[in-house]
């Protein structure tokens, strides 16, 4: 099996590339993100995942084995063959995909061709217990849980309680779960307030957007 390619990028198309090595050219079907860095001419070194079928081998290649590894735990699910797979990475790099996951944000998965709500759900609910020790911050819980879970510890029921507000306030589950575990994570040993996350929260967004649009003038 091939587990490694490092060669020379020969051709870049729209969902493949070819990679010279050695004089011979393996086709390997790539993430838009990949494909996106890859340049005609240039070196180029991409894990691989093969696929032996009765009338063909298939090559699947990712730029990072953290890549790789979230293209086979999304194969594991049902109704998700590898174009969907790469579908999804390519619109979402792996610590954004575990941070879906862990929010639950089917708006997120739903970027993907071939993702509809009923496929987005399945892959959260068959996906989530591996994405939370994956995701950045504290474990997350979603706003539509009737109950905090058993044995949370307050610092999740902090990311939990802050991220839910600022879901209700209109921002994405995913994005408010990734900023929510940034303010506590800068918090450093001290378990902030659920308020004091929001406030956090909502100053790095502010700051974010006005350096956003400081960048477009």
């Amino acid at each position: 099996m091939i587990a490694r390619l490092r060669g020379t990028v020969a051709a870049v198309e729209l969902e493949t590339a070819v990679i010279d090595v050695g004089g011979v050219g393996y086709l390997v079907s790539c993430p838009g993100r990949a494909l996106a860095k890859l340049q005609v001419g240039q070196p180029a070194t991409l894990w691989v995942e093969t696929v032996v079928r009765e009338d063909a081998i298939l090559l699947y290649g990712f730029l990072a084995q953290e890549d790789k590894a979230w293209f086979r735990r999304l194969t594991t699910v049902q109704g998700v063959g590898a174009k969907v797979a790469l579908a999804i990475l390519s619109v979402l790099a792996p610590d954004a995909l575990a941070r879906a996951i862990a929010a639950q944000d089917k708006a997120a998965l739903g970027r993907a061709s071939g993702v509809g709500p009923k496929l987005a759900a399945r892959i959260l609910s068959e996906l989530k217990d591996k994405a939370v020790g994956l995701a950045t911050g504290p474990a997350f819980v979603p706003a539509a849980s009737a109950a905090a879970p058993e044995g949370e510890d307050a610092r999740a029921k902090v990311a939990r309680e802050a991220t839910s507000a600022l879901v209700n306030l209109g921002y994405g589950a995913s994005d408010a779960f990734a900023v929510v575990s940034a303010a506590i994570g800068a918090a450093g040993e001290t378990v902030p307030t659920v308020e004091q996350a929001i406030a956090a929260a909502l100053k790095e967004i502010a700051r974010a957007q006005a350096l956003t649009g400081r960048g477009a003038e």
